[in-house]
């Protein structure tokens, strides 16, 4: 690949707060690094923006001639955070409610998640590593930045000293810095947290946790039993694959901090004070009818109720194409907000849009002329296409992309139609048009036929299975469990689970 083709793509940098012209390392190759999912439960709405995002960066990169390694662990360690009272392992808990071992859950919803990233058409990354199966790589990197004297051992916890670290690195990497936070600020306003009276500082966090009696996944350390932290793994894992720097780090705005500020303080220290990557981009947040999305606002909504339909506030099932569809339709770092309008918006957008890619499709070249019939139309139809790799160019704009496919959808079903001469363009732009339509929709944006079998068949599976909830909630009034259990036991073999409500209602997930 040459200069200047790398020189073309543009992407906005968090770290510098600016729009930067991309550059790989090593030329011809790009090494990104993107957060993954915690492997708690199954994967939510939250899930859909970043892994869609950053599958179509994945992909245009490979358009551009890049050899790209793309990273995207699997948090299955338990994700210990300092965010309440308690260090809670998520993981732990939820296997306890479960019934279940902490691995078979970690195991049922990484392959849930996989699940959900196939039904949107994202490609496999070329490296999917578990915290789990990287111990000893957090373990020796923590060992390190002890040695450097960042990091201290109390009562069986390792802890990450703040303090030291944005003192001695303020001139190269400044804590803060990506986020924008100023430390003093953060030490004022610093929640009492578990395990605050065993650090130096508010602000420090840990890298180890001591396990306690009751906690179900632990590991051997020099310090004792445990598990690791939650920003440890994450710049463990980056550096085993990619190297001490590599090009792009990605993940949602909501891990600017702490998780990405944490994660740069590690890595500076381990790596000689390299910046671990070289380019940060973040997609923002989404949120559901105007409200943040949370548990609190009761309307979190699972990939497979989205799929399905089956969740209080979705007026229908959304096809997966419809949903990534959507979050194209809107530039990565603007906020995006789901309600069952603008979804239904993007459904039948999607709906023309594909309908004047088949009649594009059917067009036959041999049939237009060496030269154009309207040469001002013609004009028009290759000026919309150069934009494409324009607007991609310039930050991933993928809105400014799809607006001028809808511009080019009236001349192609005109041509179709018969309301505008095949003559009047020429065959040279109508196979230029063919072609970068097709590059453009399927191999960058990883678009499919939404009226192609998928996962939702327009709502039908929700109706089935609310067929088969019945069924099994009358076997039981009548005692015939037997029947009840089968139903139960032959959708388990299909993926399908049960649940059982305290209100007597039954929830399903796959």
């Amino acid at each position: 690949m040459s200069d200047t083709a790398a020189s073309q793509l543009h992407v906005y940098n968090s770290y510098t707060r600016s729009k930067e012209p991309f550059q790989s390392i090593t030329p011809g190759h790009v090494g990104m690094y993107v957060c993954g999912p915690t492997v708690s439960g199954e994967s939510h709405l939250g899930h859909a923006r970043p892994y869609v995002t950053f599958d179509v960066l994945y992909r245009y990169l490979t358009h551009l001639g890049y050899k790209v390694r793309y990273v995207r662990n699997v948090t299955d360690a338990g994700h210990f955070e300092e965010e309440g009272r308690q260090a809670e392992d998520k993981i732990a808990s939820k296997a306890v409610l479960e019934k279940l071992e902490p691995m078979e859950l970690v195991t049922k919803y990484t392959n849930l998640f996989r699940w959900a990233m196939k039904q949107f058409n994202n490609v496999e990354p070329s490296i999917e590593p578990t915290a789990t199966g990287h111990i000893v790589e957090q373990i020796e990197m923590i060992e390190k930045i002890m040695a450097e004297g960042y990091a201290y051992e109390k009562n069986g916890s390792v802890y990450f000293d703040v303090k030291k670290y944005a003192d001695d690195f303020k001139d190269s990497n400044p804590y803060g810095k990506l986020s924008g936070r100023v430390l003093d600020d953060m030490l004022e306003t610093t929640r009492e947290l578990d395990g605050q009276e065993e650090k130096r500082d508010k602000a420090d966090f840990a890298l180890w946790k001591k396990a306690p009696p009751e906690h179900i996944m632990r590991w051997a350390s020099p310090w004792g039993e445990g598990f690791p932290g939650w920003h440890i793994e994450c710049s463990a894992m980056s550096s085993k694959y990619l190297g001490e720097e590599f090009d792009i780090h990605g993940g949602g705005m909501d891990l600017q901090f702490p998780h990405h500020e944490s994660e740069i303080a590690q890595s500076s220290i381990c790596h000689h004070g390299k910046l671990m990557a070289r380019y940060w981009l973040h997609n923002n947040m989404i949120t559901i009818n105007g409200k943040k999305m949370g548990k609190s606002y009761n309307n979190v909504i699972k990939l497979t109720e989205l799929f399905s339909g089956h969740h209080p506030l979705l007026e229908q099932a959304y096809h997966p194409m419809t949903i990534r569809f959507f979050i194209l339709q809107s530039h990565y770092r603007s906020t995006l907000d789901f309600g069952n309008e603008a979804l239904q918006g993007s459904e039948k957008a999607l709906k023309r849009l594909w309908e004047a890619y088949e009649n594009l499709q059917k067009l036959d070249a041999a049939k237009f002329g060496s030269s154009a019939g309207d040469a001002q139309l013609d004009a028009k139809v290759n000026k919309l296409v150069t934009e494409f790799a324009e607007f991609m160019n310039d930050d991933l704009n993928s809105a400014k992309v799809i607006a001028n496919m809808f511009e080019l959808a009236p001349i192609i079903n005109g041509i179709k139609g018969g309301q505008i001469a095949t003559t009047a363009l020429s065959a040279a732009t109508l196979t230029q048009l063919q072609l970068q339509m097709k590059v453009w929709l399927e191999d960058i944006f990883g678009l499919q036929n939404p009226s192609a079998a998928g996962a939702t068949d327009d709502g039908k599976l929700g109706g089935v299975m609310d067929v088969l909830i019945q069924l099994r909630k009358e076997a039981k009034a009548r005692k015939d469990y037997q029947t009840s259990d089968a139903i139960r036991n032959q959708l388990m073999t299909l993926g399908i689970q049960l649940k059982d409500e305290k209100d007597g209602t039954v929830s399903w997930s796959m």
